[in-house]
């Protein structure tokens, strides 16, 4: 037990060292019109108070923003939030960027009228936690809203891919479970809170082949650089070598270019 503390705290840091490695905005922009499509699934009044959690480049916030909302965005790595609020001032946008954790968020309670999170606070590694956090400071006649990626499916199988090669910390929930509606229903559930699921997608369109995509995720997406900066050659080609395979036999669009779908779950959580 005494092993425990220090050991998250490892896990922590190497965390946030894997996400401020590469340059994630030049992923995120991808992923901008989907991110902004959840937004408005959300229809957040004028004047609403929003925390976006692990908020990364503000694909979220910047939207919410532009709707009136006074947005806040945390995030544990301090280099997306640079470009967050640079995006933000661009704008003349009213979003304030901090540098948090989903697992002891710097707020107190219900200080918010809505609580989002697109593929961010699944990844923090003690889901309890999170779920308590996320609640605590929504208020009661507020909502969560959090987008994950599904076990099933592209996300959740490129995850599977890399952890043949560098299986994940032990004793942590896999970050897909949130991914999958029995799960998430239950963790909100023994907090009070009741939970509604959809099913969506998100299309990756890139103006490039599988190849190059791997290469772009090798290069700016830090999970995927600090993984394979830990393999060896060979298995540095054996990785690449899969993502390209998964990349290409999932594809929809014409030789010299992706475009892939990957599905993710849509969550809206409100007090019971």
């Amino acid at each position: 037990m005494g092993t425990a503390m220090p050991q998250m705290e490892q896990l922590k840091k190497n965390m946030k060292a894997s996400w401020m490695a590469g340059d994630f905005g030049q992923i995120a922009k991808y992923n901008e019109e989907e991110a902004a499509q959840f937004i408005n699934r959300l229809e957040i009044r004028s004047g609403a108070d929003v925390l976006d959690v692990a908020c990364g480049t503000g694909n979220t916030a910047i939207p919410a923003a532009r709707e009136g909302a006074n947005v806040i965005g945390v995030d544990i790595a301090t280099n997306l939030l640079e470009q967050a609020r640079a995006r933000a001032a661009s704008e003349g946008l009213k979003a304030e960027f901090r540098e948090g954790d989903a697992e002891a968020l710097p707020f107190g309670a219900a200080e918010f009228d809505a609580v989002i999170s697109m593929f961010g606070a699944m990844f923090a590694p003690r889901p309890a936690l999170v779920v308590t956090e996320l609640t605590r400071v929504c208020r009661v006649d507020g909502f969560i809203a959090m987008a994950n990626w599904t076990p099933t499916g592209f996300v959740g199988k490129n995850f599977a891919i890399n952890a043949r090669y560098l299986p994940p910390p032990e004793n942590v929930e896999a970050p897909v479970l949130w991914g999958k509606e029995e799960v998430v229903a239950e963790r909100f559930s023994k907090v009070g809170w009741k939970v509604k699921s959809t099913r969506r997608n998100l299309e990756f369109k890139y103006p490039f082949a599988a190849a190059e995509v791997v290469k772009l995720f090798r290069e700016y997406f830090g999970p995927t650089k600090v993984a394979f900066s830990r393999l060896d050659p060979a298995g540095q080609q054996g990785l690449g070598s899969d993502l390209e395979k998964l990349w290409a036999e999932h594809n929809e669009g014409s030789a010299d270019e992706t475009f892939v779908k990957a599905e993710y779950l849509e969550v809206i959580a409100r007090k019971a």
